[in-house]
This record gives structure tokens, sequence and C-alpha cells, in this order.
């Protein structure tokens, strides 16, 4: 395991040089129509003025920023201390504070019974899932929230997409199956889940068969962020088609691109 570990913080030690501070979209991970996964988070978690959270896995910073811009008391963990210093520069930039702290997601620097919500983005794919969901049951306060989103395993479209997108992935990635849902329901009272992205994947057949944007040149999940504008409208057309399919055929589910998973202690 030391050496999956290694290797991902190489990669986002690397990631990390490459980022411009200015382009990371802050408000728009969470608001933008093609943000859809945090529009659900949000929806569940409500106002988190006040609340104390922990993201795992920050990356970038997007969503511990986002909290800390929403009142919330926020620390941001990675296990590359090259991202964290960029985000410290974007709370700068977005003129809020946070605390940082370098740490594995089975290893959080936490006393227990401490937090009330753990926020964790494209991170459970990455690590071991059953120790770093044991782990942040550990550190949330009775009635306390875990809520996390993931990239799940059946999408043929997606799946070809991630064995083109090999120079921005790293190759112990692992998307999460339905019955990875028994994990949570091992440490909490009560697990929910929506999903995210069905039909609304046309896009990224736009992307690649019209645009012509290979993704190992251009990260999609950030090019719908940047075009969330320009593709609102044909976005809003497709989520409203996926809520009427996925509502009659809801064993489709499991074929969307992204699970948020909503946990409670």
């Amino acid at each position: 395991m030391n050496d999956i570990y290694n290797a991902e913080e190489d990669f986002h030690d690397a990631w990390a040089g490459s980022v411009e501070i200015e382009d990371v979209m802050v408000d728009e991970f969470f608001e933008a129509c093609t943000s859809p996964e945090n529009r659900i988070v949000m929806n569940m978690l409500g106002d988190v003025k006040g609340k104390r959270i922990l993201e795992l896995g920050c990356g970038m910073g997007e969503a511990s920023v986002y909290f800390a811009k929403k009142g919330a008391d926020v620390v941001a963990t990675d296990i590359s201390d090259k991202m964290l210093q960029v985000v410290k520069k974007v709370a700068e930039r977005h003129n809020v504070t946070l605390q940082t702290r370098q740490c594995l997601s089975d290893k959080i620097d936490y006393d227990s019974e401490t937090l009330d919500i753990v926020y964790a983005a494209n991170l459970l794919h990455h690590v071991d899932i059953q120790s770093t969901v044991a782990e942040a049951s550990r550190v949330l306060k009775k009635g306390g929230i875990f809520v996390s989103w993931d990239p799940l395993a059946y999408n043929p479209l997606i799946n070809i997409y991630r064995g083109m997108a090999s120079k921005v992935r790293t190759e112990h990635e692992h998307p999460l199956k339905m019955n990875d849902l028994d994990i949570f329901r091992k440490y909490f009272s009560q697990v929910k889940f929506d999903v995210a992205w069905f039909l609304t994947l046309w896009i990224f057949v736009k992307f690649y068969l019209f645009d012509r944007i290979h993704p190992n040149e251009k990260r999609y999940w950030k090019k719908i962020l940047e075009d969330h504008r320009k593709l609102e409208k044909t976005y809003k057309k497709l989520e409203r088609l996926d809520r009427l399919v996925l509502k009659l055929f809801p064993f489709l589910k499991r074929y969307c691109w992204n699970i948020v998973i909503f946990s409670i202690k």
C-alpha cells in the first residue's frame, strides 16, 4: 500500500506544479449546471455556516475554499504537501482562512468525534475504501455526516474514456461498485445515494468526436466547468431526460458516471 500512496503523492505533487491559481474554479465547482454532484451535496447538507468540516483529498481546494466562503470552519487535508500549498493560495485569492494538514485518508490527524462533516470528492476510488470510511466515521460526532462522490465502474463509455485518459489518471484507481455501499452501512446508521451523468454524457462524446479534444490533452471534468455557460442549454435538457429515465428505470443508475453517497453517523 505504501507504493500506491507514494505513487499518488508523486502524481499530485507533479499536478500541483502545473496549477495556475487564477484558473482554479471554486464557485463553478459547486454552482455550475455541469457540477451536479456538488449541487446534490449542498442540497443534502444545507447551511454549513459554523460547521466543522474536514475535506479528505482536497486537491486544489475548490471545496474547502467554497465551504469556508459559506462560513464553515474548514480543514483541508491531502496526501500531497504541494497541493496543500496550492490550497493556501486559492484561499488567499478568495479572502478566506482555513487550516491545512498533510495526512492519509485512513490516518486522519484529528481526535475522535470532533467534526460535523467529512467531505471527499473523487477520493475513494484512489484509496482503501473500508479503512477510509471507518476513519471518517471515527472523527465524526454522533449525527455527523460523511458525504462523498466518486465514479462508478459500470458505464462502458466512461470506461473507454478512462482507457484513453491514461496520462491524467493514476494506475491504481478503482471506480466504485454498488456493493461498496455495504461498507458505508457498517459504520453509519443512515446511508443514501444519488447519481449524476447518464444521457448527459453525450457532452463527452461531443468533446471527442466533434470538438476533437483528446482526454489526455484536456481533462473533460475541467472542461465541463470551463464551458458551463455554453453547455447550459444542452446540459439542462439532457439532465431532465436523465431524471425521467432513471425514475422509470432505476436499475440504470449504476451506469451513471458518478455516485454521491450521504452517510449519517
